[in-house]
């Protein structure tokens, strides 16, 4: 089973580091981790961010499952590409598999960033007065249900580790619900 290994990992000053790791734990249970650093990128060529796009793209359309990193990133929810990445696998009907190594509820992420308030009506708000979504999920209900209904619900920590971008426990426990959802449905 190959697996495309999504998430803001690739902007970590070790990338390539945390890439190989997440790859030879991949190998460890028998899977193949489809990193996106190894896509190799002229750097230098014209339309550099297109060709990213479509060598991730690929990866994706090769893959036959998503392990998605939504551990917050710069703010209180996950990485804008990685949330697409998530809804491509999802539209194409792949197994979806996620992470967060912050449990934290979505509010109390919000509360790091902005003020958030009980309105009148009995719900949260930020300092702009726009609703802060509250429904006890770590991230917003759309990638909450989408990996609910097309894999496996996301996996946390009780606490989050020391190190956020570092500590794989969460992640290798995606991978061995890929390993046991690939074993259920070959038999």
């Amino acid at each position: 089973m190959k697996i495309y290994l999504a998430g803001p990992d690739v902007f970590l000053p070790d990338a390539t580091e945390i890439g190989r790791r997440k790859v030879d734990i991949c190998a460890r249970h028998g899977l193949t981790g489809l990193y996106p650093l190894d896509n190799a990128v002229d750097l230098s060529g014209d339309n550099v961010s297109l060709t990213i796009f479509k060598g991730n793209q690929a990866m994706m359309d090769a893959a036959d499952a998503i392990i998605a990193n939504l551990t917050p990133f710069r703010g209180p929810g996950a990485d804008a590409g990685t949330v697409y990445e998530l809804g491509y696998m999802a539209g194409r009907g792949k197994m979806l598999l996620a992470y967060s190594n912050d449990p934290a509820a979505y509010p109390d992420r919000v509360a790091r960033f902005d003020q958030v308030t009980k309105s009148a009506s009995g719900h949260l708000t930020d300092s702009d007065g726009l609703s802060v979504e509250n429904f006890g999920w770590p991230d917003n209900l759309m990638m909450i249900h989408a990996l609910d209904l097309h894999g496996c619900s996301l996996v946390t920590p009780k606490r989050a580790p020391a190190d956020i971008w570092h500590d794989l426990s969460s992640f290798e426990a995606c991978v061995g619900l890929a390993v046991d959802r690939a074993k259920s449905k070959s038999s």
